[in-house]
């Protein structure tokens, strides 16, 4: 786990508290400081401090993944016949509730080509506050859904709004899955404004980069739209994420 930016905190934490003697104010200051960097090394998954989670891929080539949460949704095949249209695989992190809801949708994904992640059960607004045997069973009921609708496995783990914590890592490590995180967010499912959205991925896009996207909304749809035309405008390949853990295995 990539702790190294949080010892360095509280060493300069500690070399602090010594420089003015251990005053009770150093000490809250140091405290609550301390609290707020791992408040923030739970919500960014980018930080890898709970779980090393991938978030881009090491590539000399402009290429993308992209990725697509919450789903399959009523919108789900709008976001297909685009990508089939120009041809594109993506990674589709599915949740086990919708699955039974989408049952059909879920196969059509799988059946164009587009790789499968898991996503959870529920997808539980208290994820962030679930214990480690809850967090399992919220995996593994997903993986249930998956093998029972789509007849198929996955490793891919994507947790839900990128929290990790103690008990999240270790479900992760119990369920042998690999946690798959981002470097570009849309905040799709918190902008109104397309143009925004768009100018958000767009602007923030590197080689190997893994973008988040939610199959959930005419809103995305549109976006991704533009999003096709602009990858293959700017000779952009895209990756799906399960070519990233194969290729780490054969490195």
């Amino acid at each position: 786990m990539k702790h190294y930016p949080f010892i360095l905190f509280y060493l300069f934490c500690n070399v602090f508290i010594y420089a003015f003697h251990g005053s009770f104010w150093v000490y809250l200051f140091c405290f609550f400081a301390f609290f707020a960097v791992i408040i923030w090394g739970s919500f960014d998954i980018e930080l890898g401090y709970f779980i090393n989670s991938i978030t881009h891929k090491r590539t000399r080539i402009k290429e993308v993944a992209l990725t697509f949460d919450d789903g399959p949704t009523e919108f789900t095949p709008k976001f297909l016949d685009l990508l089939k249209e120009h041809q594109v695989k993506a990674t589709f992190f599915c949740i086990g509730k919708q699955i039974e809801k989408y049952p059909e949708t879920f196969q059509r994904i799988i059946a164009e080509g587009h790789t499968i992640g898991n996503h959870t059960l529920s997808h539980s607004n208290s994820t962030g506050f679930l214990s480690t045997s809850k967090m399992t069973e919220e995996i593994e009921g997903c993986d249930e859904v998956i093998k029972n609708i789509g007849n198929i496995r996955t490793t891919l783990y994507r947790p839900p709004f990128g929290v990790t914590n103690p008990n999240i890592a270790k479900a992760v490590k119990r369920t042998h899955k690999v946690s798959i995180g981002w470097n570009v967010r849309s905040l799709d499912t918190i902008i109104d404004d397309e143009k925004k959205i768009y100018h958000r991925v767009t602007k923030g896009l590197k080689k190997g980069s893994i973008i988040l996207l939610h199959d959930t909304s005419e809103k995305t749809c549109r976006v991704l739209a533009d999003l096709l035309v602009f990858l293959k405008n700017k000779k952009y390949s895209t990756f799906t994420v399960d070519t990233v853990i194969n290729s780490n295995r054969n490195d």
